[in-house]
């Protein structure tokens, strides 16, 4: 039955995305209560598979079922740590995403579903062992944001989804290029047509020379989801416009699929691609983090300070990548699990704050921890996570990848390149302190006298309600189980690096 519960987490949401749009459209209790429950179960299955993963088996909960099978196409479904990482993030994300959006009050019931519809796309992806199937699951993933942002989205929302998909389609069209030309000479080299990625690694290399071409296709292609200077520019306009919840998806869990894919795909098929183009993408990352910490230093508006400390804080996971160290990608795929907590909840107190105030600007804001304390504090300490202190997520994800830089070389020999590039990395972390400490000082304890405080009709607020208090503190223990105790995760996702991602790369993960 173990072979089952993989799908089982695919399907959840998708069931009940198509139960929901069922409904009658006057019910407003249903799609919510439906899709929070659903949501809930996910996490317990993805909990489930967690407590029975063998980190000594290479494929977990394997189901392989021939799907086109002249072509080479298996639904082949399975999970090792990285997979289970992600999983647990994924779950823990839309939860507390289903529970924050309860707010919505226009077409709830086509929100549900579409937000269902795109989570059942990302577990997809997560667990797809079948290189088609994975661009299957992709597609499904990233397609519904253009609705999600268009119709209930705010601002420039228009802009923003036509922006956003006309981006991630960028980025898909150049996975497409590698992905078949590796199906193709996988074919001409074997006989047999086949996407699948076991039969692909054990009977097939990838010539040296169309790595070289192919490599870089793959890390823009999935660097254009993940925030990958300069192909990022969709990424805040789209976190801006977001509902709370599809921002808490949008950068908690969207753009990991990023990272996700270069590792899977990128270093396990192309490893002397990844070598040669290293440095090279590595550079970019320093743009990445210190652009993005600067950008985000100059925002007023507290969503954009978030998407631009996004783009900062992945450029940590492409830096990881980069590093072709167990150290470095075991940090970049910690940095995925603990951001996408981090910016989830750093999203969801946005929606807290503009469900309040209807305002997201952060000089009209002022003293607002006298009368909003949990929220106070709440920010505080996701900003504290985002700066990196000792004992939160943050903290380990960065020591990780800094010390994969610095430890990075070829044969032995250390890189000198990277260490200066990972000491200019360094600076971020001072101007992350600089806009997050700015930040919630202004919000919470500065002038109380603040533009909006002084209009009467803000004199009654109040803090968050038992839902919001409860989506939020199970965010913030994540954090701290993540923190305090890092090698629960740590282990799982070296084991599964260690199987398929590091033998590839001719590295030990010991």
């Amino acid at each position: 039955m173990e072979s089952y519960l993989l799908p089982a987490i695919i399907a959840l949401p998708a069931i009940a995305s198509i139960i929901i749009m069922l409904m009658p459209a006057e019910d407003a209790t249903g799609p919510r209560m439906l899709s929070s429950f659903a949501s809930l179960l996910t996490v317990v299955l993805s909990v489930v598979a967690y407590i029975l993963y063998d980190p000594s088996n290479p494929r977990n909960f394997e189901l392989n079922i021939p799907w086109v099978e002249r072509l080479g196409m298996h639904f082949h479904l399975a999970a090792d740590g990285v997979s289970i990482a992600m999983l647990l993030l994924t779950s823990i994300t839309i939860f507390t995403g289903c529970l924050i959006s309860w707010e919505i009050k226009e077409r709830q019931k086509e929100f549900f579903a579409l937000l269902l519809l795109l989570v059942s796309g990302v577990f997809g992806v997560f667990v797809s062992f079948d290189m088609f199937l994975f661009l299957v699951f992709y597609e499904l993933a990233v397609l519904p944001m253009y609705l999600l942002i268009g119709i209930w989205g705010t601002g420039k929302k228009e802009y923003s989804a036509m922006k956003l998909t006309l981006y991630l389609m960028l980025g898909s069209a150049l996975l497409i290029i590698p992905i078949f030309g590796v199906y193709v000479q996988a074919h001409a080299a074997t006989g047999v047509w086949s996407f699948d990625y076991d039969f692909l690694m054990k009977n097939f290399t990838v010539d040296e020379s169309w790595q070289y071409i192919f490599y870089p296709m793959i890390f823009v292609g999935f660097g254009t989801i993940g925030g990958l200077w300069p192909v990022h520019t969709w990424s805040p306009d789209g976190h801006a416009s977001a509902p709370s919840a599809v921002s808490m998806l949008h950068a908690g869990v969207l753009m990991k699929l990023g990272g996700y894919g270069i590792i899977r795909i990128g270093l396990q098929f192309m490893p002397y691609g990844a070598h040669e183009w290293s440095l090279f993408f590595a550079c970019l990352t320093v743009i990445n983090i210190v652009y993005g910490s600067l950008s985000a230093m100059r925002q007023t508006d507290l969503k954009y300070i978030i998407a631009y400390s996004s783009v900062s804080h992945l450029g940590i996971v492409t830096l990881g990548i980069c590093t072709l160290t167990p150290a470095g990608i075991n940090g970049a795929v910690y940095q995925m699990f603990a951001h996408g907590i981090m910016t989830a909840l750093l999203f969801a107190l946005v929606g807290v704050v503009y469900g309040k105030l209807h305002s997201r600007q952060i000089t009209e804001m002022g003293g607002l921890a006298k009368v909003m304390p949990f929220t106070a504090v709440a920010f505080g300490f996701a900003g504290m996570t985002g700066l990196g202190l000792p004992g939160l997520s943050g903290f380990v994800s960065e020591l990780l990848v800094l010390t994969g830089a610095f430890s990075a070389g070829v044969a032995g020999v250390p890189s000198p390149a990277m260490k200066y590039i990972a000491l200019i990395c360094l600076t971020g972390v001072v101007f992350t302190a600089i806009y997050v400490l700015r930040a919630v000082q202004r919000i919470f304890f500065g002038d109380h006298t603040a533009a909006l405080l002084k209009n009467e009709h803000f004199h009654h607020l109040v803090d968050t309600d038992k839902r919001e208090v409860f989506a939020l503190s199970v965010l913030m223990l994540t954090i701290v189980l993540a923190g305090a105790y890092p090698a629960w995760i740590i282990d799982l996702i070296n084991s599964g690096l260690t199987h398929s991602i590091f033998p590839a790369l001719g590295i030990s993960g010991n």
